[in-house]
């Protein structure tokens, strides 16, 4: 069953119900959205646009978006979102790639005709007016039946490791992410509004599934984007907000509550939940959180090959500060979801005791079809129909799982093996300290050393000799970072992750200058 079918049944079932918000205006309700959605999937038609083809949505959040995504769905297309910072020259490599035909674009984004198109279309133009237009008759035209395993949503992987690579998602995957999400994530009911602040083309959109299938409003912010003031706001005027956050943005949530002196009380008007993942959570921020903001935090950890669905950290888990385990708990990313098998294991595939480390494997029916035009890379992933992650952990005798690193971030030093994150950890604990982030740097004698790259708090000076100490006090030797370097800022991709590639260079070319 196609996800076009999730609109049509909340246009019979709810249709005047206000269903998409820009900012505190209400844009259309179920029946408006499902009528502009299947106009523009009969237009995408008789253009000659065929089923499984694909077209690129490169915008910046917007209500038009949820439009576009549903009716190119409703043609039976394929959806390829583009993360709305990239360089046109990166989104051309892209539509080559997945042989798109057609796009969706925010002009700014795109103010030059991208090359291999055979249509670009500017969201707020005319021209898209014509095509969202609802048709004149009374009755929806039925979207197209599509099969459970047939292409819907191609996204490509952030590539800071080389190429980005094309993630096959069907609508099988998504019908699954999105049932999954009410009994591992969060219950949704029809009064609840889902705010876009993060970008749409990442997992921040795909939750307007779920919302859909409960009748939910969804809401995209006058500004597009993360503006925490704009956020608290609206929430309090529409009603508490759900929200998918990757940690930077909740760092920025809790900062403007801490400095505006809004307590839970104050957050829990303008919140209901915020699901946090997509990048680590370390202890010490996501324990300031709930002494700012109170109880309304889920985790959830996936990939993009297994999307928003691995596992997940409940709020109950969260909440739970009286459990003997709660600290460990909260370190960790929670149990498997419903759907899904999750194990840690060896290089052979075969899953390890309690609290050994190794990969960490995801079987189910969220996990991708497989890489574009990419047999190789898929071969590699996904064996035997486990998806190996890249990520290693531990997990407990009770399952809940402990991320150490993506196993390339892994360094042996004389012989021992350091996560950085567990240093990480660690140095976010010591006064002064905003960011941190460790790599490891080639050395003669020991194979890798520790070195940490730390962004000081505002005010603050750095002071290798008090984070030394404070890593003495609390973590083995040999785990200690060898060198702090003080920066103002790291380096980040197009969806908030530090770039430890490009920190591992700078650890390199200090220790051996040209």
């Amino acid at each position: 069953m196609s996800l076009a079918h999730l609109l049509a049944r909340q246009a019979r079932i709810s249709p005047d119900t206000p269903a998409l918000f820009n900012g505190t205006e209400r844009w259309a309700t179920h029946a408006q959205w499902a009528q502009r959605s299947a106009a523009l999937a009969q237009r995408l038609s008789a253009a000659g646009l065929q089923p499984g083809d694909r077209v690129v949505v490169f915008m910046r959040n917007h209500p038009r978006y949820l439009e576009i995504l549903w009716g190119a769905w409703w043609a039976g297309l394929a959806v390829v979102p583009v993360n709305a910072k990239l360089h046109p020259a990166e989104v051309e490599w892209i539509i080559d790639n997945a042989q798109a035909r057609w796009a969706f674009v925010t002009r700014e984004l795109a103010p030059q005709p991208l090359a291999g198109l055979d249509r670009q279309i500017d969201i707020e133009s005319p021209e898209a007016d014509a095509l969202l237009a609802p048709l004149d008759q009374g009755a929806l035209p039925d979207p197209y039946d599509n099969a459970p395993d047939d292409l819907a949503w191609l996204f490509y992987t952030s590539g800071t490791t080389g190429r980005p690579k094309g993630v096959m998602l069907t609508h099988r995957n998504l019908m699954t992410m999105g049932l999954c999400y009410f009994v591992d994530v969060d219950p949704v009911d029809r009064g609840d509004a889902i705010v876009y602040a993060a970008p749409m083309s990442h997992g921040c959109g795909l939750y307007a599934i779920p919302h859909l299938m409960a009748g939910a409003r969804h809401v995209v912010p006058a500004s597009g984007g993360v503006d925490p003031g704009e956020l608290f706001a609206l929430g309090q005027a529409l009603g508490p907000l759900s929200t998918f956050a990757a940690p930077t943005i909740v760092k920025r949530l809790v900062d403007h509550a801490e400095a505006e002196g809004l307590g839970p009380a104050e957050a829990a008007r303008a919140f209901k939940t915020i699901v946090y993942g997509g990048a680590p959570m370390y202890l010490a921020d996501i324990q300031r959180a709930l002494r700012v903001m109170g109880p309304r935090f889920v985790q959830i950890y996936g990939q993009g090959e297994t999307p928003m669905v691995g596992t997940a950290l409940s709020r109950q888990h969260i909440a739970d500060a009286a459990h003997p385990d709660h600290a460990a708990r909260l370190a960790s990313v929670g149990v498997a979801q419903t759907p899904v098998q999750v194990r840690v294991a060896g290089a052979d595939g075969q899953a390890l005791p309690p609290g050994e480390v190794g990969e960490v494997l995801v079987r189910g029916d969220t996990v991708m079809a497989g890489y574009w035009r990419n047999p190789e890379a898929t071969a590699a992933a996904v064996r035997e129909g486990w998806l190996w992650t890249g990520d290693m952990g531990s997990m407990d005798a009770h399952g809940f799982l402990t991320l150490k690193d993506r196993s390339k971030d892994l360094l042996i030093s004389g012989g021992s093996n350091i996560y950085p994150r567990e240093v990480e950890e660690v140095l976010l604990t010591a006064p002064g300290v905003a960011e941190v982030a460790v790599v490891g740097a080639p050395d003669p004698e020991w194979g890798e050393v520790v070195v940490a790259f730390v962004v000081a708090a505002p005010g603050q000076a750095g002071d290798a000799a008090a984070l030394d100490a404070h890593c003495l006090a609390h973590i083995a030797r040999f785990k200690r970072p060898k060198r702090y370097v003080f920066v103002d800022a790291l380096p980040k991709n197009h969806y908030g992750k530090v770039l430890k590639t490009e920190l591992r260079q700078r650890a390199a070319q200090a220790e051996n200058p040209a």
